[in-house]
């Protein structure tokens, strides 16, 4: 499979490093950035070939994944819009916030087979998970190249419907960073309880891998792990009870559904025709 990046940012070098080798050979994908530092590491770590932009080479690919900024996807798709041959209909895979299948698909032309995707930072480690949705033109054989792909870096989810994936957004693309916020918190309030900056870090971090792993483990729901911990009257009961007062859980469903919704405004700001 000959695999081209648009781009060559954080997310598109963690693809590269599950696939290079492994999926295909590196010499088989291609990478084009500006950054002409990146493309010499890429280059140098996989044995890729680059290019500042999109080119010919990057139109001949087999899948074309386009890994730039959301604000910066109708320029990229106006390079690529003349350099590709309609008669093959590489696959283009968007990872792109924001742009929605129906607009990427204008710009390009009216262009049928596209794959929306929506992975998450782990995927720098190799423990994303990516939400994904195919256009109406993608072949059984390309959703299941676009599947090998993201599944280089974790598990995937296949959507029915496009705009169930601004809910992916809120609940695992943006979901990193609540759960650094909560460590954050974990640390700060360690800190004030007489911990150390270090005591507290490895207790948090720890704590919070160790019950991720084991909720994923389980077969039982979570809400009965946590009832299992929260004996009446004790120390989880207290904290809990603490939470519930202060609203926490419907003040965290309230921030996913604004990332939700910020995704929708996203779409709508930058599909909008100029």
């Amino acid at each position: 499979m000959k695999i081209a990046f648009i781009g060559g940012g954080n997310m598109a070098s963690a693809l590269i490093a599950g696939l290079a080798n492994k999926l295909t050979a590196g010499a088989n994908i291609h990478v084009a950035d500006p950054n002409a530092d990146a493309l010499a590491r890429l280059q140098q770590q996989f044995g890729v070939s680059t290019a500042a932009q999109a080119d010919a080479t990057a139109a001949a690919a087999d899948v074309i994944v386009l890994a730039v900024k959301p604000q910066a996807m109708r320029a990229v798709a106006a390079q690529l819009l003349p350099l590709l041959d309609a008669s093959r209909q590489p696959l283009i895979v968007s990872i792109a916030a924001g742009i929605r299948g129906a607009d990427l698909s204008r710009w390009l032309g009216s262009y049928s087979a596209i794959v929306r995707c929506m992975p998450n930072t782990p995927a720098l480690i190799g423990m994303g998970i990516t939400g994904m949705v195919a256009t109406a033109g993608v072949s059984a054989a390309q959703k299941q190249a676009a599947d090998d792909i993201l599944r280089a870096v974790g598990p995937t989810v296949w959507l029915d419907d496009e705009a169930q994936i601004d809910a992916v957004t809120a609940v695992s693309g943006s979901g990193p960073a609540y759960v650094f916020y909560f460590i954050e918190a974990m640390q700060q309030a360690a800190q004030e309880m007489g911990l150390s900056a270090e005591q507290g870090k490895q207790l948090a971090l720890a704590t919070f891998t160790g019950a991720a792993q084991l909720a994923q483990q389980s077969e039982e729901p979570v809400t009965l792990l946590r009832e299992r911990v929260t004996s009446k009257g004790g120390t989880t009961y207290a904290a809990l009870t603490s939470m519930e007062a202060a609203g926490v859980k419907p003040a965290i469903i309230a921030a996913m559904k604004a990332a939700a919704a910020r995704g929708r405004e996203m779409g709508d700001e930058l599909g909008a025709a100029s």
